[in-house]
């Protein structure tokens, strides 16, 4: 594995995870109706480290290797919708509007899975925390959007 490779994609991850100082959760959110199963405050940076880190190295392995372009792509695309979504939750309270970006995110991620496990298994095996994370995170996105159906998003051009 190549280190500068794993650097650059650990700096897009950190870039994604950027959003999260960027838009914290706050107290709108604690005062949300949330499921008895949400994770712990705690868990959330712990996990997306882990992510985070296993993303760019499952990345690193596959970045090198020949007909890697789905993969890639795929990569390209989680990181993406990864970086979409936390402004969309956190930043804009729009919690339905979320829901299609987390299915987006949750497609990407499943292609990585699959599609770095083609190239390379440990690549593909260090998508597997991710995969599993993000479905929960999309079952908790849409039971903290049905627990509050009356939250009103922020209107941007008061901001």
């Amino acid at each position: 594995m190549d280190i500068w490779l794993f650097l650059m994609f650990l700096a897009a991850c950190v870039g994604a995870g950027a959003t999260g100082a960027m838009f914290p959760p706050g107290e709108w959110y604690e005062k949300l109706s949330k499921p008895s199963w949400v994770p712990p405050n705690w868990l959330f940076p712990v996990m997306w480290t882990t992510i985070y880190l296993l993303m760019s190295f499952a990345g690193a392995r596959v970045a090198v290797l020949d007909g890697n372009g789905f993969a890639m792509a795929f990569w390209a695309m989680q990181i993406a919708f990864n970086t979409l979504w936390t402004p969309i939750f956190f930043g804009l309270r729009r919690l339905k509007g979320a829901l299609p970006v987390m299915g987006a995110l949750w497609v990407a991620v499943l292609g990585c899975t699959i599609t770095h496990w083609q190239l390379d298994v440990w690549a593909g095996l260090a998508f597997v925390p991710y995969l599993i994370w993000v479905s929960v995170a999309g079952v908790l996105n849409l039971s903290v959007a049905r627990l509050n159906p009356d939250v009103e998003a922020l209107d941007v051009g008061k901001i």
